[in-house]
């Protein structure tokens, strides 16, 4: 008996929590949707206004592309049924990393350290499983 409700409980705040966390992320993509269109509004003024600063430019389009990498994780984990596979993680962390370095260049040791975390991130990548293929 006492398992049981324990089970029904357990269940229930299951639950509560899936509901609170999938709320969450609707309204954190609210937000990142939000800050986008900000974003590409600064582009494009940058680029009416005929802005020749090419790191101000590109941290800009950084920034729009990692709204947009964030973006499509949380479309990604709806579409998974409320999963979010390992495998995107490092993607979106590779390219982040890379749009760190062609933003951010001139550091020879940064960009070193940089070189490495994309190499570790990669060798992760290769250490994963192969994604399962659903062959109907």
């Amino acid at each position: 008996m006492l398992g049981s409700e324990w089970l029904k409980t357990r269940k229930r705040m299951i639950k509560l929590y899936q509901i609170v966390l999938n709320l969450s992320l609707v309204i954190l993509s609210l937000i990142l949707i939000y800050c986008l269109f900000k974003e590409l509004f600064y582009i494009l003024n940058d680029a009416s206004r005929g802005n020749l600063d090419v790191h101000e430019i590109f941290g800009k389009v950084l920034i729009f592309f990692l709204y947009f990498g964030f973006i499509s994780m949380i479309v990604k984990y709806f579409s998974e049924n409320y999963h979010f596979p390992l495998r995107y993680l490092l993607y979106i962390g590779i390219t982040a990393t890379i749009r760190y370095v062609i933003v951010n260049n001139g550091d020879t040791m940064r960009d070193l350290w940089s070189a490495g975390v994309i190499f570790v991130l990669i060798i992760s990548y290769q250490l994963l499983p192969p994604p399962e293929t659903n062959k109907d």
